[in-house]
């Protein structure tokens, strides 16, 4: 299974913690191809430069760190934009990871209940 990370469950899984024994599984099951989004990297890029100590990290080191591990990233496209979604949430960066995840059939595993409203590839990491 293709499973795109959310940039929340990105950080527990580096970091080791904060999630589910299902979320570990999937991450940790080495038939799953892991993914994460420039959107993930973007956000944490803007979020640690707010302050915001959830996100107190490099983005650029991050992101060489999942590349070296062995994920994929997936690029912003136009067509992610104009995907339809319906509106069930403001975030723009989960409402790009939602779009992302429908336009190129990967599984978005979340832990966030909003996004989980989301018909289509969407899983819980709770």
């Amino acid at each position: 299974m293709k499973l795109l990370l959310d940039t929340h469950v990105l950080l527990w899984a580096a970091a080791g913690s904060g999630l589910s024994a299902n979320a570990v599984g999937l991450i940790s099951d080495p038939d799953n191809e892991l993914h994460f989004s420039a959107a993930s990297i973007w956000e944490i890029a803007i979020k640690a430069s707010l302050g915001r100590p959830e996100f107190a990290l490099d983005a650029g080191v991050f992101r060489r760190e999942l590349l070296e591990s062995g994920y994929e990233e997936v690029s912003i496209a136009g067509s992610h934009a104009v995907s339809g979604l319906p509106d069930l949430h403001r975030d723009p960066f989960d409402r790009m990871l939602i779009a992302q995840a429908m336009v190129e059939g990967i599984t978005l595993l979340t832990a966030d209940r909003a996004v989980l409203a989301y018909p289509g590839p969407v899983r819980s990491a709770l």
